[in-house]
């Protein structure tokens, strides 16, 4: 399995994994040569792996997934377009996690802070997460797995952020693990 991303649901997936008898984490990828993670994951032994844009959609990506044998993909705080060449490589195998309720807060631009303040202007009553399998349009693919967390109108946008990474941590490892299972 590679976790592909900058963010700490990669390192959640890293931890949870280290001892796992269904996968473990091969490998990260970002486009960020100063993304956090990339410390994280050294302290792990896990290899990560800096590309340019160009190299994401010229093929050096897959060749280098297909050189670590690499059988799924979890997306974690990854915000480019996974080219089409993966997705046909790895169908049904690549999934995402969402910080937000799907289909109504996705789409190009809706990631991380932008997703909790729409919830917040929006006087929601609940967000959550929304883990996916991967299509060609952003947040569009089949939806897996979402839970929702109750939100009180007081609540900023940094307090939505931090409720729903509190689901992000626990239920994301959860779900792959689950999906891994099934293979």
């Amino acid at each position: 399995m590679l976790a592909s991303g900058s963010g700490t649901n990669a390192e959640n997936l890293i931890k949870y994994f280290a001892e796992s008898e269904y996968a473990r984490v091969v490998a990260i990828f970002t486009n960020n040569p100063k993304a956090g993670v990339r410390e994280r994951a050294h302290k792990r032994n896990v290899p990560q792996f800096v590309l340019s844009p160009e190299q994401w959609d010229d093929g050096t990506f897959l060749s280098k997934l297909q050189n670590l044998q690499c059988d799924f993909i979890a997306l974690a705080g990854f915000l480019r377009k996974v080219p089409p060449s993966i997705l046909e490589a790895y169908p049904q195998r690549v999934v995402n996690i969402h910080p937000g309720l799907l289909p109504e807060y996705g789409g190009e631009g809706m990631y991380g802070k932008y997703v909790h303040q729409a919830v917040v202007e929006n006087e929601e009553e609940v967000s959550g997460i929304t883990i996916h399998y991967l299509s060609p349009e952003y947040d569009e693919g089949e939806v897996i797995f979402q839970e929702e967390v109750e939100l009180d109108p007081d609540d900023t946008w940094e307090d939505v952020e931090y409720k729903v990474r509190q689901l992000e941590y626990k239920h994301y490892p959860e779900v792959v693990e689950y999906l891994l299972e099934a293979f």
